[in-house]
């Protein structure tokens, strides 16, 4: 069977890929992630539609069946512009994070944390809107929470205290509900939570995302029908070692040989 296509601007979309994983334990994947050109977050919407179909376009060389855009600033500003182009399924991180939000919301007041450039979008809010508009967002961005996934920064009183500045505006508006808008932040769930509290129900786009692309495979019929261990391979656009170092932290072993990609 064909494999899981998966990319991301560099490592955050790892988290998904864990989830694909234990979800989807017979299903191969083809990971790509753009280390060359990351961060996304702060480029401009033409430059990541332009960079999201060269990746589109590369994994469609390996045959996949499926892609999923494991990136919140793609899936906020360039989904759109990469379905108009193809017609492979293409699943984005949001839709189905906010979905689930939304049901699981009690007093009707969801937070949003993000990178820049997603809560900037105001996609989130679209969304949830779109599905309720009687319920009120709050959105943060957290900008610092990616580096310190990547540089495996996930305890410690630097991290704390800047997860309580973040997080203040959010702990101080009431959301019973909060979104993490950012494939890095399940690894920083921990400290969230310390910050919030745990009558606060937090939202993974990644644990949501895999379950959407389970269910379309199972629509659509495509479903590994394999019952051997599956086989994945990551390609990066640059720095294979140090992707696969901050990789172990994500997917909590190693990943093998990484191929580097220098034309996508």
């Amino acid at each position: 069977m064909k494999p899981i296509g998966v990319f991301d601007s560099g490592v955050g979309g790892l988290t998904v890929v864990k989830e694909l994983i234990r979800q989807l334990p017979y299903e191969d994947i083809i990971y790509f992630g753009d280390t060359a050109r990351v961060p996304y977050g702060i480029k401009s919407k033409e430059t990541v539609v332009r960079f999201s179909i060269e990746n589109t376009l590369f994994l469609l060389k390996h045959d996949v069946k499926l892609i999923c855009v494991a990136c919140n600033t793609v899936s906020s500003v360039a989904l759109p512009s990469i379905k108009s182009h193809f017609r492979i399924p293409l699943v984005g991180v949001i839709s189905s994070a906010v979905r689930e939000a939304v049901y699981a919301t009690q007093n009707k007041y969801i937070g949003v944390i993000g990178t820049r450039g997603t809560i900037d979008s105001r996609t989130y809010e679209k969304e949830i809107r779109g599905l309720d508009p009687q319920i009120k967002i709050k959105t943060v961005a957290c900008p610092l929470f990616v580096p310190f996934a990547e540089e495996g920064w996930l305890s410690g009183k630097v991290v704390l205290e800047v997860a309580k500045k973040y997080l203040k505006p959010i702990k101080d508006s009431g959301c019973d509900t909060v979104i993490l808008g950012c494939t890095h932040y399940p690894l920083l769930k921990p400290v969230i939570k310390e910050v919030l509290a745990d009558k606060v129900k937090l939202i993974d786009s990644a644990k949501q995302v895999a379950m959407e692309v389970k269910g379309i495979l199972a629509c659509e019929g495509l479903l590994s029908k394999n019952r051997k261990k599956a086989k994945h391979k990551f390609y990066v656009s640059d720095n294979t070692a140090w992707f696969s170092d901050v990789a172990k932290k994500f997917l909590g072993e190693p990943l093998g040989k990484v191929k580097k990609v220098n034309n996508v």
